[in-house]
């Protein structure tokens, strides 16, 4: 059963290097501690090329010269491993979590999926790269062999069933202290007195002396260095979280500025969104302000931004964001971004072939933005009608795309059944002769043509507004018809109670 294990080298360096690719090229080496007291605790390749070791203070460090420092930060840590998770989940179900820096996949019976061991491996490598992680891949037939020759090894490495200790033989003694450290220095200095540097002269050692000077603790490093152990896998929950987020060295004024980093992360949570085969439903965008007031909760600026299509452009959203921002800006210097996106299952949709093309939803919600910056927010969307008898009475909500079968066979039925109307704004003043509570004879001074004798008429029906109103019916509608040429043509006539006022309000065709 094989097993595929994903190691991030210089963990904390990447995850400042996923959040600004263009130090990728440059020494670059991480400080912790309080300052003046912060000291080096990771360095990447280039950095250890210029001089800079681990344990470095700050000064010693800048003295060298040519080296990019930078502060720990536990948001980019953590943003950095759950894209390193994203892009374990998007191979195999089965996960550990190993550590921050290393994940642990079951990829038993993948190979139909993604090819052979060998290709599956550069995949993962490739898809980590992606997502802003340079990683090293590698698989063996148990997770410890595999974890170790993901450490010991660049690259992608594949060992074959039956040659781990082989292979694994050529790695120092160090690779079995990764995450061991409190053990290293006791064990290592024993060993190293016995002539032992490397894993396959320690695999070769005697097992019952090995035993009885170093104990069960001895037996298992051996086994870990012959590649024969094997354990399950511990998996871990999955979950749909996808956050970014950037500490900022200066505080933001411009909104330019802000939107190049808002890019970048953009750019981050679609890679991972899309990695795990979702797109975005809502965007939530936090920043943390300068000179607000924290202990009041005054300090953090929020936008919400719910899509009523799921998409997946990094440029549709910062376009969106940007257009919203303009429209309400944060009123104060900005030194913290974060950005959370809310997946959902792409939405799949077949047209008819006689229907009529519909806008790209991208380029809809963009416009819809644009026309809502002009003309106000409110002022968008879909008119719903009110469960009220006011007459006109419409409220606007989001526009929603729905089902497009279901619309068209609302919109056949609707046609069959309803008679197309129209409102006449402002509606026209007439003069209208009453005999026995009926509209006989309309006289209409702005349009000529909607005069004459009533051939019939039907109401009236009676409505005054919300059900719950006390003064009474306030307009009462007739549908009467008229002869007009060769034809009959209906109308709409409405008598306001309330001023005693006749008016022609529309016509039916």
């Amino acid at each position: 059963m094989p097993y595929a294990c994903i190691f991030v080298p210089d963990f904390p360096v990447e995850a400042w290097l996923r959040a600004e690719p263009e130090l990728r090229g440059q020494a670059v080496a991480v400080l912790e501690g309080k300052a003046p007291l912060q000291r080096i605790v990771a360095t990447n390749e280039n950095a250890r090329g210029a001089g800079i070791r681990l344990g470095m203070t700050r000064l010693q460090a800048e003295t060298g010269g040519g080296v990019v420092l930078r502060v720990r930060s536990a948001q980019q840590e953590a943003a950095a491993h759950a894209a390193l998770l994203d892009c374990a989940q998007s191979f195999s179900p089965r996960v550990e979590d190993t550590s921050d820096d290393t994940v642990l996949l079951d990829v038993a019976g993948l190979e139909a999926l993604f090819g052979p061991l060998s290709r599956m491996a550069r995949t993962m490598a490739q898809r980590t790269a992606q997502l802003g992680l340079v990683a090293q891949v590698a698989v063996a037939a148990n997770p410890d062999a595999a974890a170790l020759a993901a450490r010991g090894f660049s690259g992608v490495t594949v060992i074959s069933e039956g040659k781990e200790a082989e292979e694994l033989g050529r790695l120092p003694l160090e690779a079995l202290f990764t995450n061991r450290q409190a053990e290293a220095e006791q064990f290592l200095e024993t060993l190293e007195r016995w002539g032992i540097r490397n894993l396959r002269e320690l695999a070769a050692l005697p097992e019952a002396p090995l035993s009885g000077r170093l104990g069960q603790e001895g037996l298992h490093l051996q086994q870990l260095a012959r590649g024969a152990t094997m354990r399950p896998l511990v998996p871990a929950e999955e979950l749909l979280v996808f956050e970014e987020g950037i500490e900022l060295e200066y505080p933001l004024v411009l909104l330019e500025p802000l939107a190049f980093l808002l890019a970048r992360l953009l750019e981050q949570v679609c890679a991972r969104v899309g990695a795990r085969a979702r797109v975005i439903q809502e965007l939530r965008l936090e920043l943390e302000l300068e000179n607000g007031r924290r202990e009041r909760g005054q300090n953090i600026f929020q936008r919400r931004l719910r899509l009523p299509v799921p998409l997946l452009d990094a440029k549709v959203f910062l376009k969106l964001l940007q257009l919203d921002l303009q429209a309400h800006p944060p009123g104060a210097p900005i030194v913290k971004i974060h950005l959370a996106a809310e997946p959902a299952r792409p939405r799949a949709a077949q047209s008819g072939l006689f229907q009529p093309a519909l806008p790209e939803p991208e380029k809809l919600e963009l416009t819809l933005a644009r026309i809502a910056r002009v003309v106000g927010e409110d002022k968008v969307g879909s008119p719903e009608l009110c469960d009220t008898h006011r007459p006109e009475s419409f409220q606007l909500r989001r526009f929603v795309p729905g089902d497009s079968e279901a619309e068209t066979k609302s919109v056949s039925q609707s046609r069959s059944l309803v008679t197309a109307s129209r409102i006449f704004r402002p509606p026209w003043i007439a003069a209208v002769t009453v005999q026995d509570g009926k509209p006989m004879h309309i006289d209409c001074p702005r349009r000529k043509e909607v005069s004459g004798k009533v051939l019939w008429a039907s109401g009236p029906w009676r409505s005054s507004g919300d059900w719950w109103e006390q003064e009474g019916w306030s307009h009462e509608q007739w549908d009467v018809a008229l002869q007009q040429g060769d034809g009959i043509v209906l109308y709409r006539l409405v008598r306001d109670l309330l001023r005693g006022k006749w008016f022609v309000e529309g016509a039916y065709d």
